[in-house]
């Protein structure tokens, strides 16, 4: 079975990407089941009820959320009626939404994991933790178990992915919005890779207005930070081989598709 993941998606150009070019990606990579990210897709913070169904009409199967789960009110209308949407699930005991969900494609069932790292982010409950007890429910239900870990720090996502290593079919970090090149199949069978990176603006800094993020750089002042309205974009994700049978993940390949990587076929 092949899994097709999309970066975050920032704001409006991150949509537009999406959109455009979902459905080929699906094609291109004969990708059986989708994940797509959307935590920064309503104007770079949040989602909305709307949003969240249209990137389900575009062909994702299920959206993971992280840090700015909750940027957005209307969302605590319609998290709890949702079964195609996973927030961060080491948030406390009583907060809306599930932080796993399942989803059968034929006779396979997977299971999609969302956690939230701590290292230079608001604290919340220990990702370890909940992800071992997750994991455990998991095996009992599904045949794959893929981990979206949100986290900043690059060694707080290698962690996880060693921890998981031979437990998940995959853990793919999100949140920097930088996709990194160790994308890798670890020695007990786990695909992995620190950060998928982003689908949003090109020429941004993570996607943002680049002259306001230097300014506030250049002068240590408040800044504020808001989503360029451009059609050149680029859309990061991954594409991942997994055994149905075992869980076992065989492949993982990153994507990547801007103005310099017009690689379709």
């Amino acid at each position: 079975m092949k899994i097709l993941f999309i970066g975050d998606i920032v704001g409006k150009p991150g949509r537009d990407a999406l959109q455009q070019q979902l459905t080929q990606l699906k094609r291109q990579h004969r990708a059986d089941f989708t994940i797509v990210n959307g935590e920064n897709a309503a104007h770079g913070k949040g989602i909305t009820k709307k949003i969240y169904h249209q990137i389900l009409e575009w062909g994702a199967d299920m959206v993971t959320l992280g840090n700015h789960a909750w940027d957005k009110k209307e969302i605590f209308d319609f998290i709890d009626d949702t079964d195609q949407l996973v927030r961060p699930a080491n948030f406390p005991e009583g907060t809306p939404g599930k932080g796993m969900q399942y989803a059968t494609i034929g006779k396979t069932k997977i299971a999609i994991i969302n956690a939230q790292g701590r290292t230079f982010m608001n604290p919340i409950d220990d990702p370890f933790t909940v992800v071992d007890g997750l994991i455990e429910q998991a095996k009992r239900n599904a045949h794959i178990i893929f981990v979206d870990f949100h986290a900043e720090a690059t060694s707080e996502k290698q962690a996880m992915g060693w921890y998981l290593d031979g437990r998940a079919s995959a853990v793919v970090g999100t949140h920097t919005h930088i996709q990194t090149s160790d994308n890798r199949i670890l020695p007990n069978r786990t695909a992995y890779i620190t950060d998928v990176g982003m689908t949003g603006p090109y020429n941004s800094i993570l996607g943002v207005d680049k002259n306001a993020v230097i300014r506030k750089f250049k002068t240590g002042l408040p800044v504020k930070f808001d989503v360029p309205e451009t059609d050149q974009t680029v859309l990061s994700g991954v594409v991942i081989d997994v055994d149905q049978n075992t869980g076992e993940a065989k492949k993982i390949e990153r994507i990547l598709v801007n103005d310099d990587h017009l690689n379709f076929e």
